[in-house]
């Protein structure tokens, strides 16, 4: 039987701030970046492969809160984790001395859920099956059993989370074969960069809307006039029939995001993304009073299970955007999953950045499966940035996600590209230091 014997973490980053990929009003340059961990078994062809997304400067601490937890799980059985990756999950999360550094959140919560996340890259390896059908064909009662109902179960019981998913099992045949035959719908933020120009955002949405995409986001929040020239070029290129989003990532007051989202509405807003602070919950519950029928979406900053409970009961948001690393990971993930389902708001997970397209997609397809099925208000983000450094890469085809079959949880990257783009030793950083 493996053993996990060892781990090793990295400090891997994509210069992507040399061509404003990524900016927006909250961050003007971003290097998309990964703290990644592997997992290393006594098998040497059986490893687990995980990572936290960041966007530069701070990755090296991020690598090593993940050093300290992933040796707590040295010595683990690679055969008894499925079993026991409830219970370990919980310990992670719960480690004391770790946890009072930001009880749930921040750099220790989200190191934590890269740890479980490896844990489960080993997991699908060794049952031969990728992450979103390893989840899919786990019984309600395991599915229930990854899931800390602690400070949660005044808006979801077990009870509730287990009825919730048997009720899903008569459908999850259906549900499987159409997720195989059609995939999952996405939509793009690819032409919304705040640093591009007027040129580039019309090509790349000209680019998109032939690829089939129904869904175009554009970044906005740095300059009202600026915003309602491009918001409304967008509109005219795209025009009446695609939905626009935009994404104001946290940028706003609340009655500065009141008054900004009212003065762009007239280019029929299908949503409008993170429009101030992931903390505050009564703000985003004011504002979605305040420009509905615009709807409010958000959750990609949002720290754990608890907060999105709030969010959830306060009426903050129309859609819910959970985010692969943001959280301790796939099982505070799955026990986010049904809390929205409880509560009726379709789960729409953020992309982007390096490795969060592969991450995120088997999170929306278990839940396509095995929890809410398909229905036409979900749809998932997709960027095109950094697939191509992807052992599985992001496939999209008439701009849906294709299910990917091969065994992992996705996050696992090239070795050459590991070696390239080490910030410390990679040859890609040497050239630019």
């Amino acid at each position: 039987m493996a053993k996990i014997t060892a781990f090793r973490t990295l400090d891997i980053r994509f210069p992507t701030s040399t061509e404003k990929h990524g900016s927006d009003a909250m961050n003007p340059d971003p290097d998309y970046s990964a703290a990644y961990l592997t997992l290393e078994t006594d098998d040497p062809k059986l490893t687990g492969h995980s990572l936290v997304f960041t966007i530069g400067r701070g990755n090296d601490l991020q690598c090593n809160s993940i050093a300290q937890l992933a040796e707590t799980v040295i010595g683990e059985e690679v055969g008894t984790l499925e079993k026991r990756i409830g219970q370990i999950g919980r310990d992670l999360v719960r480690d004391s001395q770790i946890r009072w550094l930001g009880p749930e959140k921040g750099i220790p919560h989200m190191a934590a859920g890269g740890v479980i996340n490896a844990l489960w890259d080993l997991i699908c390896k060794k049952n031969n099956k990728p992450l979103w059908k390893q989840l899919a064909d786990m019984s309600p009662e395991e599915l229930v059993e990854l899931i800390d109902f602690r400070h949660i179960s005044d808006a979801i019981t077990p009870a509730e989370a287990l009825a919730i998913l048997r009720s899903a099992q008569a459908n999850k045949k259906v549900n499987e074969d159409l997720l195989l035959q059609k995939g999952l719908p996405a939509y793009t933020t690819t032409p919304g960069w705040l640093g591009y120009s007027d040129e580039t955002m019309i090509r790349l949405a000209k680019e998109a809307m032939a690829e089939g995409f129904e869904l175009i986001k554009m970044k906005v929040g740095r300059s009202l006039e600026n915003d309602i020239h491009r918001l409304e070029l967008i509109r005219k290129t795209i025009g009446k029939d695609i939905k626009l989003a935009c994404d104001a990532n946290q940028v706003w007051d609340v009655e500065e995001a009141i008054r900004w989202i009212k003065a762009i509405s007239h280019v029929d807003l299908f949503w409008v993304e993170e429009p101030t602070s992931p903390d505050d919950i009564l703000g985003h519950a004011t504002i979605a009073k305040a420009i509905a029928p615009t709807r409010v979406a958000t959750g990609e900053h949002v720290h754990n299970r608890i907060m999105f409970k709030q969010m959830l009961q306060a009426g903050s948001m129309s859609f819910l955007q959970l985010d692969a690393t943001r959280t301790a990971g796939i099982n505070e993930n799955v026990a986010i999953i049904v809390m929205a389902a409880k509560f009726g708001v379709p789960v729409c997970p953020h992309a982007g950045g390096v490795g969060l397209c592969e991450m995120v997609a088997h999170l929306a397809m278990f839940d396509s499966v095995a929890v809410t099925g398909h229905h036409d208000r979900r749809v998932v983000e997709f960027v095109d940035h950094l697939h191509e450094h992807f052992v599985i890469p992001t496939q999209i085809r008439n701009a849906n996600y294709v299910a990917p079959l091969v065994p992992g949880a996705g996050a696992e990257i090239k070795q050459q590209s590991l070696i390239d783009y080490d910030y410390n030793t990679g040859s890609v950083w040497k050239s630019r230091k």
